[in-house]
């Protein structure tokens, strides 16, 4: 309902796809997308496009206009608020999962340093002759030297992202 009301009012205005996409600041290809029904305008795109056409937003919607200015008004802002809340509930579920895979990362990073401590190095000791131990002991002591150098500021970046993530808003 939403793509052919727009499509319909602006051949009504007289205005192109370009043309409406200039007054709404955004390409031609999101007005086609708009009008295929590809995407939908967002709450705030919605208000501007009800500006530019000079229409109540109800109209775009679909919605049968029946009550007066004010209450059409008061029913957007209900819209919006309830638009709002949902925008507000979805960052905050995005910042706790952020804040819990940086805390993740750094329990990983405590866990490997532990597991590092307590095996102590136990390739310092092979014989190297066995080409397949040699291999194995490079392998290990090259994990041990690059995680002892990436860790601290992966750690590091890990806590302070943390620490971002608890502001208040």
């Amino acid at each position: 309902m939403l793509k052919e009301n727009i499509k319909a009012i602006r051949k009504s205005k007289g205005l192109s796809q370009q043309e409406l996409a200039v007054k709404l600041n955004v390409v031609r290809q999101t007005i086609s997308k708009w009008e295929q029904g590809l995407s939908v305008p967002d709450s705030d795109m919605l208000v501007c496009l009800s500006e530019v056409f000079e229409t109540p937003v109800s109209t775009l919607l679909g919605e049968t206009v029946v009550e007066t200015e004010v209450d059409s008004l008061k029913a957007i802002a209900e819209k919006l608020e309830v638009i709002n809340l949902q925008l507000a509930q979805r960052k905050t579920t995005r910042k706790k999962a952020i804040r819990w895979l940086l805390g993740s990362l750094c329990a990983l990073i405590v866990i490997m340093y532990a597991v590092l401590i307590l095996i102590n190095s136990p390739y310092l000791g092979w014989d190297y002759s066995d080409p397949e131990t040699a291999v194995l002991g490079v392998a290990f002591h090259s994990f041990e030297w690059l995680f002892g150098r990436a860790a601290p500021p992966i750690f590091i970046a890990a806590v302070i992202g943390m620490c971002l993530t608890w502001k208040k808003e």
